[in-house]
């Protein structure tokens, strides 16, 4: 649960796909919270039963979820792979609780969640299938591909320590639980970039080449930039950017790297200093600090400093020579 909350917390700062990864670990640790108190107290309420099985008609979802987030740009429809079991299992909860209906639950609702569990983990197999041919071919594996397979890893093997339970002891799942949650901090202690999020390769471009087609298209959007102006905000990113241009910003700063060799910052720069070498010409009675702020850079030195870089002159020398 600790975990859980330290990568919701960062999901703020940095990627929304930890969200899921988040709730991924919330409803892993109800389950496992369920049966370690089951095990070692029988006379457990039957409430906490009922919601640590519940918990598990999730785990599945969000670990699709959190997968199919690292390794596909596709918008993903997190509601309607969560809200509908969500609300499903609370139906059922109202309608069979498990205090009167074990029964119920136990041959029917319980081997259902198992079934939509399995289900989930098959589709997610589909989308971290790359990396078991690398495994089989003998390559080389980055480290992201290594933390995807290590949360995939996990999560089947304590759906099939559960389903095995009956069959060894039912204290299987939690142990299980423990060991993989001892890789999944172990993975995070020796991460070797801290300025990753969670092992996303600098490598983001790798076997995902834009056809002629995106090229294009991306081509036509990017003037949208100057037609707009949205340089002129200060506070402009790249995901701002691609929202607006109604682009990936992966296929965005894709397109910026390897058809413009520029980045995504030092294409708004050049914008910025185009607007501003029209206003130091134009606009006399503008002051120089003035111009820099208008152009959306925040701080006279920024602005001087990247006017230099691109020109060649100082801001200054660039409207004397200019008036001249």
């Amino acid at each position: 649960m600790v975990l859980s909350l330290y990568f919701a917390m960062n999901a703020n700062k940095k990627k929304f796909s930890n969200y899921f990864l988040s709730f991924l670990l919330l409803v892993l640790s109800v389950r496992i919270i369920k049966s370690v108190f089951f095990y070692f107290n029988p006379d457990l309420s039957n409430v906490f039963i009922q919601i640590g099985l519940s918990a598990c008609v999730l785990i599945g979802p969000f670990l699709y979820l959190y997968i199919k987030s690292q390794t596909s740009d596709e918008k993903l429809n997190w509601v309607g792979h969560t809200l509908p079991y969500f609300i499903g299992i609370v139906v059922l909860g109202i309608l069979y609780p498990y205090v009167e209906h074990q029964a119920v639950w136990s041959r029917w609702i319980v081997k259902g969640i198992y079934i939509q569990w399995f289900v989930y983990i098959a589709f997610s197999t589909k989308d971290i299938w790359t990396i078991f041919m690398k495994l089989k071919r003998g390559e080389k594996v980055v480290n992201s591909d290594v933390w995807l397979l290590s949360i995939y890893c996990g999560v089947a093997l304590i759906w099939l320590a559960y389903c095995i339970a009956a069959y060894t002891s039912y204290i299987i799942g939690a142990l299980s639980f423990t060991f993989i949650l001892y890789l999944i901090i172990l993975l995070l202690v020796f991460r070797n970039n801290q300025t990753s999020t969670f092992f996303q390769e600098k490598e983001k471009y790798k076997n995902k080449e834009l056809d002629a087609v995106t090229i294009e298209d991306v081509k036509q959007k990017i003037a949208l930039i100057v037609e707009r102006e949205l340089f002129l905000n200060p506070q402009l990113t790249l995901d701002e950017t691609a929202k607006e241009l109604k682009l990936s910003k992966h296929v965005l700063s894709q397109y910026l790297n390897e058809q413009m060799g520029k980045s995504f910052t030092n294409v708004i720069n050049e914008y910025r200093i185009e607007k501003a070498k029209v206003l130091l010409h134009s606009q006399n009675n503008y002051t120089i600090e003035a111009v820099g702020y208008d152009c959306g850079f925040n701080s006279k030195s920024t602005f001087f400093s990247t006017f230099k870089k691109i020109t060649g002159k100082t801001p200054s020398e660039f409207q004397k020579s200019s008036s001249n």
